[in-house]
């Protein structure tokens, strides 16, 4: 397995460092496939049979709601899709999640759509497990599909979530979930022609068709998935008064729109997601809070090709999670070493936090966290190139504790700037959470 921009911090391993100048965060090249970087392993384990496949379901979440899910189709007519010529719209698949009625009646919400979950079970295969390996169409989100809101939840924040270069917006639902659980209203995007795979409702699949990784095309890139982002925007906006933005007018969940609170909104997402966060804020004064999940913030680091968020910082509230290693002499990958967000946290004038997890790595801010610890349980798979495989995509951290700090940061920075409830989880290290340091 190539992990997905990722290293390993020193003394971990003896990796030679990456190459200088490597952008950590928009995970750029093919080695960012969405399984790739995910589930990959080693194909001598191949040959160790399991009684049953992997089931993927992620961790239970903690708040007092259950969870309900909704897709929406969305279609913007003023702009076609990069990278395809004579295209005239541009369509988005989002997914809302929300805190929902208990006991609803309803179907568990897949894992992921067909199409993904058909890509996965091909990488599974160029990597030497077979496509049986992971029960994708028996993998199930954590969630309701369709399920009534929690009337007694209240009013909901809306957070949008932006993911990372070639993976799709199913990969964060241990985070997606908890936070719902926590009465949020959470709406994840899928960047066509970025994003693994794509499937709309009427049978059309997208694949990732980026033509580069040249910071020209990341430009671009960067540019469409801002864009996309403010539509959404306008979607929810549409939602909360009542509207239905979903092209093809498909039923939607009792009580969602009028649960939505647009005037409290925040976005988070994970490396070139993140880094689109921190764009986002700058773009639509409507993104009240941003959190960035170990993301670079510039188009080429080594080069100094920096984007407007890297000199002009966070004008709001922001979160900045980082974790393991980055750079030629692999260095925390803080503020403190790192170009781009040293100059990003030195120009923003918002509240700032930054945490940083050492034993963590890029993945980790993933499903991959949770992910790669079930397949090892049930494929107990033993070889050095596992290890390594495993430590490169989501470093030596407990894979529970990852998840769990990574929830408790994330439900605090979003609970204090949009909900206005102070959390002292922000201001000092905390015992309860002795993986994570914040960095002054």
């Amino acid at each position: 397995m190539i992990p997905d921009s990722t290293t390993a911090s020193p003394p971990r391993s003896p990796r030679p460092p990456r190459p200088a100048g490597r952008v950590r965060a928009l995970a750029y090249t093919a080695a960012a496939a969405v399984l790739a970087a995910c589930c990959a392993l080693p194909s001598v384990v191949s040959a160790v049979g399991a009684p049953e496949p992997v089931a993927l379901r992620p961790p239970a979440p903690t708040g007092p709601y259950a969870v309900g899910q909704v897709e929406l189709h969305l279609v913007d007519e003023t702009r076609g899709h990069p990278w395809v010529e004579g295209a005239k719209r541009r369509d988005l698949m989002a997914t809302v999640w929300y805190p929902a009625a208990e006991d609803a009646d309803g179907e568990p919400a897949p894992y992921a759509s067909p199409a993904a979950a058909s890509r996965l079970a091909d990488e599974l295969e160029q990597v030497g497990l077979a496509r049986d390996a992971v029960d994708f169409a028996g993998s199930r989100a954590g969630a309701v599909a369709g399920a009534p809101v929690a009337a007694e939840a209240g009013d909901l924040p809306v957070l949008l979530y932006s993911h990372g270069f070639r993976q799709t917006r199913y990969q964060a639902a241990a985070q997606l979930a908890d936070l719902a659980s926590r009465g949020f209203a959470v709406v994840a995007v899928d960047h066509p022609y970025e994003a693994s795979a794509v499937e709309f409702p009427d049978g059309r699949i997208v694949r990732d068709s980026v033509p580069g990784s040249d910071p020209q095309t990341m430009r671009e890139a960067i540019a469409v998935r801002v864009a996309d982002m403010r539509f959404v925007l306008d979607a929810v906006a549409d939602l909360a008064a009542g509207r239905n933005p979903d092209a093809a007018g498909r039923r939607l969940p009792r009580g969602l729109g009028a649960a939505l609170d647009p005037a409290h909104t925040g976005m988070f997402g994970h490396s070139a997601g993140g880094f689109t966060a921190a764009e986002a804020l700058l773009a639509d004064e409507r993104i009240d809070a941003a959190a960035n999940l170990d993301g670079s913030i510039a188009y080429h680091v080594g080069d100094e090709d920096w984007a407007r968020a890297t000199l002009a910082g966070a004008p709001r509230p922001f979160l900045l999670m980082g974790g393991g290693t980055s750079g030629s002499g692999g260095e925390p990958h803080t503020s403190a070493h790192s170009p781009d967000w040293r100059r990003f946290r030195a120009a923003s004038t918002g509240e700032f936090t930054e945490v940083y997890l050492p034993e963590a790595e890029h993945m980790s801010f993933t499903d991959t966290q949770w992910i790669l610890p079930r397949i090892e349980a049930r494929l107990h798979p033993s070889s050095p190139a596992w290890e390594t495989t495993r430590t490169e995509s989501t470093g030596t951290i407990d894979p529970a504790r990852s998840v769990a700090v990574q929830r408790a940061y994330l439900a605090a920075f979003f609970t204090e700037y949009l909900r206005g409830r102070e959390r002292p989880l922000l201001d000092a290290p905390s015992a309860a959470y002795p993986e994570a340091e914040l960095v002054g």
